[in-house]
């Protein structure tokens, strides 16, 4: 076997291939051998990096079709227009509805200038539009498109700028849409809006209304009433007027004493004169009637706070309570639970009203109770006096306790309430700095609440 032996003034290429070409064995010294398993080594390294980079770059190619077509999808997909063109204002992309909206394929559009596909009077329109800036800088406009038949509808454009990735300005992105589409949206909304607002409208006014109608039968059966009563009064005193006249006349003609005393029996004299007293008082209480009626309307107009007094919660729960239960004329279960030295600052007639008001639903809720209770309390809470007023009836309904207190409401029969005690009565414990509450007593029966601040007691001295 030849031996192959390496020349040093021979050339490493042609000592390489003449090992090569020879027909015998190549042998190499221990040197050499070395040099070309290195070498050998290095290109499988080289060969495995190769598949490897190739293996890579087929999954970011196909990533990058994947994203490409999702782009693609979507961009077709928006129904507004849009057109991407670079710096120059050369169209790069534009999507199917921009060629739907000017009827022209891609291939007519894509490399041309932005300014040849729009109306020639809007040029001076595209100038901002295309204009270098920021990023967060998005330009408004309207353009006008050039078709085979003219010019499409009005469209309002978004100019949205492109940057690359050192941030250098590369161009922009047109959005639009038709602005007839818009303005029909608006003039839609505007419809629909003056239409609800007309609707609001009828809707207040019929509740004026009708307020007004409850506010009006209402006052109407209320005042029927004491007004019937003193009518009547002065009918039967215009009939006594006439026979004391009578009776009068012939006491001072010197008539004969049994001539006058069968007058007087005959025109009833002893008893219209015994009348007279029950006559007096029940006109002056349907007149009292009538005041305090519309004293309850002029609060309608006048919210004011009245007068500012030291004002002492017992000597006034004590007045107004025996007061609206005299004036109901009904026997029920009374208990009185109030501290002593409770003292505020107030109108006394206003709170005076407050409870008379509050007793008095609560008598009239307890109308039908086999054992009506009431109980009146006022008692220290801190710096204030909390009022408390509960009765064993059968409660407030649930879908009236969130009315009680509007203007008109009323749950009693026609004729028998104007709906105005409790709006008034919240009304004047707002003016003193508290608030009205109604609820329902878990054992039965409604509580009306409210806590007012509460004021030191001074004593003058002499």
């Amino acid at each position: 076997m030849p031996k192959a032996t390496h020349s040093p003034e021979a050339s490493e290429t042609d000592s390489l291939l003449k090992l090569v070409t020879s027909g015998g064995a190549i042998e190499f010294d221990r040197e050499r051998e070395g040099a070309w398993i290195e070498v050998i080594r290095k290109m499988d390294e080289v060969y495995s990096d190769l598949l490897r980079y190739e293996v890579d770059l087929e999954h970011k190619n196909a990533e990058l079709e994947e994203a490409q077509a999702f782009v693609t999808n979507v961009i077709e997909s928006v129904s507004d227009i849009l057109v991407v063109c670079d710096a120059r204002g050369l169209v790069q992309q534009v999507n199917s509805a921009f060629q739907h909206a000017i009827g022209r394929s891609v291939g007519d559009v894509v490399g041309k200038n932005i300014a040849d596909v729009i109306d020639a009077a809007d040029g001076p329109k595209l100038v901002p539009l295309l204009k270098p800036r920021g990023t967060p800088d998005v330009v408004d406009g309207e353009l006008r498109f050039l078709t085979d038949g003219g010019s499409t509808d009005l469209f309002a454009i978004n100019s949205s700028p492109r940057h690359d990735h050192r941030g250098r300005f590369i161009g922009v992105v047109l959005t639009g849409r038709p602005i007839g589409e818009l303005r029909r949206a608006y003039e839609a909304l505007h419809k629909a809006h003056h239409e609800l607002q007309r609707a609001q409208r009828q809707l207040v006014e019929q509740e004026k209304m009708a307020s007004l109608g409850r506010l009006v039968a209402g006052v109407a059966h209320e005042l029927n009433n004491p007004i019937s009563f003193v009518y009547g009064n002065i009918h039967t005193l215009i009939r006594y007027r006439a026979a004391i006249v009578a009776y009068l006349d012939a006491i001072h003609g010197e008539g004969r004493a049994s001539d006058l005393a069968a007058l007087r029996k005959s025109l009833r004299i002893d008893d219209v004169l015994e009348d007279f007293g029950p006559l007096i008082e029940g006109t002056m209480e349907g007149a009292v009637r009538i005041s305090e009626i519309v004293k309850n309307l002029r609060r309608l107009s006048f919210s004011k706070l009245g007068e500012v007094e030291r004002v002492n919660i017992e000597r006034l729960i004590n007045t107004a309570v025996l007061w609206a239960v005299r004036t109901k004329q009904v026997r029920i279960d009374l208990q009185m639970e109030l501290e002593p030295e409770l003292w505020i600052s107030g109108n006394e007639g206003q709170l005076h009203q407050v409870i008379v008001n509050l007793v008095e639903n609560a008598i009239d809720a307890m109308r039908g109770t086999e054992a009506p209770r009431l109980v009146v309390s006022a008692a220290r809470k801190g710096n204030e006096v909390l009022f408390r007023i509960s009765d064993n009836g059968p409660g407030i309904d649930t879908d009236h306790i969130s009315h009680i207190f509007e203007p008109f409401f009323t749950t009693k029969r026609v004729g028998e309430g104007t709906g105005l005690g409790l709006w008034i009565s919240y009304g004047i414990v707002r003016e003193h700095g508290g608030e009205l509450v109604a609820t329902n007593d878990p054992e039965g029966g409604a509580i009306f609440s409210f806590a007012l601040p509460q004021a030191i007691a001074t004593v003058v001295s002499e």
